[in-house]
């Protein structure tokens, strides 16, 4: 007796429902815990957030700009305004406070009177802060980035905040310098984009030579 033949209805749906467990499995599981392993086999470093730890305690992300301010004088006072830390290299304006769940620009144009005002109270305040002719400072430090999250700053502001970083620190400007210009990354590739410092990795580098307090997550 032969066996009964299901409707063409019937058998295009099991072939699909077929394709489907079969897919599901290659693409959402297969798949996925292949890139995984690839990832932290190779690339563990960067497949975890590119994480820069102190003391076997993760402070910082790499690929995160924070903030680098003294502790508030009244902690419960939310309209206290952080001040920068002279004993760290200082980055970027950041439209969202470096807050990573509130990327994004300010949306002010060139015109803009607002963004001119700030940023010549920032040139002001960044002059007057690094000891330096406010002629003289350059423009990342008083533009912020579109995400508000970049850590990298140019060498020239890096360069800028040798001597206030080292004053501070107790160290020879000459020193401070150095793991400056270790941390100067060229341009990718030789031609694309801007040489440039990750002052985040600056900063954590700088843990190794002495501090009254060292880097912590959320400064």
């Amino acid at each position: 007796m032969a066996p009964p033949v299901l409707p063409a209805v019937l058998r295009h749906h099991l072939a699909a429902l077929r394709m489907l467990l079969v897919f599901t499995v290659v693409t959402g599981v297969a798949y996925p815990l292949l890139v995984t392993a690839i990832a932290q086999t190779g690339f563990s470093h960067e497949a975890n957030g590119s994480p820069l730890a102190t003391n076997g305690q993760v402070v910082a992300s790499s690929l995160i700009g924070q903030n680098f301010t003294l502790p508030k004088k009244n902690p419960h006072d939310p309209n206290e305004v952080p001040r920068p830390d002279p004993a760290w290299f200082q980055p970027r304006p950041s439209v969202g406070g470096y807050d990573p769940t509130n990327s994004g620009a300010s949306n002010l144009g060139p015109n803009s009177t607002k963004l001119i005002a700030d940023i010549r109270a920032r040139r002001a305040a960044v002059a007057a802060f690094d000891g330096v002719s406010p002629a003289s400072v350059p423009a990342d430090a008083v533009t912020a980035s579109g995400s508000g999250l970049d850590p990298a700053i140019s060498p020239a502001y890096a360069y800028e905040q040798i001597d206030r970083v080292a004053k501070a620190r107790h160290l020879a400007p000459a020193q401070v310098r150095s793991v400056v210009t270790q941390h100067v990354q060229g341009r990718e590739l030789g031609f694309l984009g801007q040489p440039r410092v990750n002052v985040v990795e600056l900063n954590h580098a700088l843990t190794r030579l002495g501090h009254p307090g060292a880097l912590r997550a959320g400064r």
